[in-house]
């Protein structure tokens, strides 16, 4: 098809097409991004925490007066949590994926505490049968060894603790020891003392995953927790997360007669999962449907566009259709026309939405806009144009050319 008589049209009517460009470039830039959002935040959501969530039920105690030995009574309540029907295992945490508090450590290759060198990660100091309750796999070393488990209540008054071992999470041992293993090698995270690598995890999970950051660091050191601060998890049984949960409450309710404790936290994981991730879900709707309002806005901006051409140019395509232009060549002329109009407005959305990409990663560390969005979004905007002309270019092509030309 001769694309002068389209450009020459074109030209005749700058305004209209100046307009839909402009609004086919910004629905192009604001999709992209948003496209781009989207699915950084789906994949966050969907990210595995490499433990079984389904299986998981945490419960935290709170102590109406302080206690300066809690340990016995810590033991007391892991014994029965692991004398609930249902319970496979249990261990206590300080913290957990999507709970309530993050806590951070450096760890350094060497005794001086103001090491340049020191790498932040996230510390997690668990009990015995963690490894089994959290369902994390080790990807070379062992787990601890019972002599190696120490009180937190007795590690953490003293200046110079002894902490014998500690766990790296594969990428802090890659980090810290890159194309080398990091077993039996030695940091400095608790003390003055070492601690001697004697595991590292394939996964350690984050408390507060955030959407688009790498894996971040991690540890796990043998301190066993107290109720006071600490979290009991209980791995199930399939489907027995919700009666282990009752009758756990009702187990530490019953071990805390006569010392004035409350169960202040009762949830199963993938509760709170689902309660971390509940802005971002509102954010993909949010997303979702902007993107869906600007593309329906442009197409119903095309089709009134390409409506009020066909009616002003009705003498036009009576004429062609005289002189012997088929209906195909009367639709192709106007699909033709819109191809031109969205490419137009699709180069400057590119460069729009590039912008905003740069915008975005400077002031709200945003990862970059992957460059085949901005193909993924040309062919979106360019089917959404061809289909939004096919309506009015149809209508014109089926005009009479005597009816036409008597118009």
């Amino acid at each position: 098809m001769d694309i002068l008589p389209i450009l020459s049209t074109l030209k005749r009517h700058k305004i209209a097409s100046g307009l839909i460009i402009l609004q086919i470039a910004l629905t192009c830039a604001i999709v992209c991004n948003a496209l781009f959002l989207i699915s950084e935040r789906i994949a966050t959501i969907n990210a595995p925490t490499y433990m079984p969530d389904d299986e998981l039920v945490v419960v935290g105690v709170s102590g109406m007066k302080r206690v300066e030995n809690p340990e016995p009574q810590t033991a007391s309540d892991l014994a029965a949590l692991r004398a609930i029907p249902g319970v496979k295992s249990v261990t206590i945490a300080n913290q957990m994926p999507f709970g309530e508090n993050s806590n951070n450590t450096g760890v350094r290759l060497t005794a001086d505490q103001n090491s340049p060198g020191a790498v932040g990660a996230a510390q997690y100091t668990l009990a015995e049968d963690w490894l089994k309750t959290f369902g994390l796999r080790l990807q070379s070393g062992r787990d601890f060894s019972p002599e190696e488990y120490v009180y937190g209540s007795v590690v953490d008054p003293q200046e110079d603790p002894v902490v014998p071992a500690i766990i790296l999470s594969a990428t802090l041992a890659q980090r810290l020891f890159p194309n080398e293993s990091a077993l039996g090698k030695s940091v400095w995270v608790y003390g003055k003392q070492p601690q001697r690598v004697v595991g590292v995890l394939e996964q350690l999970p984050e408390s507060y995953p955030q959407p688009g950051s790498e894996p971040r660091f991690g540890l796990v050191l043998p301190i066993r927790p107290s109720y006071r601060g600490g979290y009991y998890m209980l791995r199930t049984e399939p489907g027995q997360r919700d009666a282990v949960l009752k009758a756990a409450v009702a187990a530490l309710d019953a071990g805390s007669q006569g010392i004035k404790r409350v169960v202040r936290y009762k949830k199963l994981v993938s509760d709170m999962r689902s309660d971390y991730y509940r802005q971002d879900r509102s954010m993909v709707w949010l997303l979702g449907g902007v993107c869906l309002g600007l593309l329906v806005v442009t197409a119903f901006g095309i089709v009134g566009l390409a409506s009020f051409w066909v009616q002003q140019r009705t003498r036009m395509i009576g004429t062609r259709r005289a002189l012997g232009a088929t209906r195909g060549q009367i639709l192709r002329y106007f699909q033709t026309e819109n191809f031109m109009l969205s490419t137009a407005g699709i180069v400057l959305g590119m460069a729009a939405a590039y912008g905003i990409s740069v915008m975005l990663m400077k002031n709200y560390e945003l990862p970059r806009l992957p460059i085949y969005y901005l193909p993924v979004g040309a062919v979106i905007l360019w089917a959404l144009g061809q289909l939004a002309v096919w309506a009015p270019a149809r209508r014109a092509a089926l005009l009479p050319p005597v009816a036409a030309l008597r118009s």
